[in-house]
């Protein structure tokens, strides 16, 4: 690189071809077409530095090509890929899911995505849903239904499964309940095949029935089809929670182990309009 002080030129080269770039103000385009070889960029002195920045950026990302014309500077651009439409409707968070908990007919349906494996579901679980289900479920202003994002490991299907090998008998929310309060980390067997009968004999489910559903795999589809619906929605994590107002069909997201507060203020908000 080289600069030339008759004119105040500065000239680099790139692969043997000039470059310069000039504070001149009077130079005709028809000079600047002349030399094949050499490219004069006429520009305020101020904002020198910056084409050269740019240059330098362009050839580090994309390589050199030949800067005169007659090759584009980017010698290969990735096609952008055209993702189809994904669509959305009230059955994505509806359908595939528990029972509903609470009144059917409430203003307001609460959809958790979760995984039974999962940290800050087992959070919420503890610290949030039972004071949502006392204060706004029992009462009838809201109702909740879960549906699996399974995204942790093998030992989530199973304890999804089981639990709506439950639904069966009647007892899914008794049987999320002991999930969660038997809840001991991630992909350690605390939720494994054997554990799970454990769990169903101490809700006094028919055995028999249950390990049949089990064996089975009567809802492995649904399974699927709610992670589908996760995906769909562009859930990255769980637990994430989508709170519906049956009367404006408003849908609010939620994200992560929200303290009870954060619920409060969208349940009420959402019941006074």
């Amino acid at each position: 690189m080289e600069t030339k002080d008759s004119n105040k030129d500065f000239t680099f080269s790139i692969e043997g071809k000039d470059y310069t770039i000039s504070e001149k103000n009077d130079i005709s385009k028809n000079n600047t077409a002349k030399d094949t070889k050499k490219q004069t960029l006429h520009v305020p002195s101020l904002t020198i530095g910056a084409i050269i920045s740019g240059i330098c950026i362009a050839i580090v990302v994309f390589g050199v090509g030949d800067l005169t014309g007659s090759s584009p500077l980017i010698e290969k651009q990735l096609p952008e890929e055209r993702a189809d439409p994904v669509q959305i409707t009230m059955d994505t968070f509806f359908e595939n899911g528990s029972p509903i908990l609470g009144n059917p007919n409430a203003d307001i349906t609460v959809i958790e995505f979760g995984d039974y494996q999962c940290h800050f579901c087992n959070v919420h679980f503890q610290n949030t849903e039972h004071k949502i289900f006392d204060e706004y479920v029992m009462t009838g202003k809201v109702n909740v239904i879960f549906k699996d994002y399974t995204i942790i490991g093998q030992d989530s299907i199973i304890a999804a499964h089981a639990a709506h090998c439950a639904s069966e008998q009647g007892k899914f929310w008794e049987y999320h309940d002991i999930l969660f309060s038997n809840w001991n980390g991630e992909n350690n067997g605390w939720a494994s095949s054997e554990n799970v009968l454990r769990f169903a004999e101490a809700i006094e489910l028919d055995m028999d029935a249950f390990v049949e559903c089990n064996m089975d795999e009567r809802y492995a589809q649904k399974i699927s089809a709610s992670n589908a619906d996760a995906q769909r929605l562009g859930i990255t994590g769980t637990p994430a929670f989508y709170v519906i107002s049956s009367n404006s069909q408003q849908v609010q997201t939620l994200s992560g182990a929200q303290p009870y507060e954060v619920f409060e203020r969208v349940f009420n908000s959402m019941l006074e309009n």
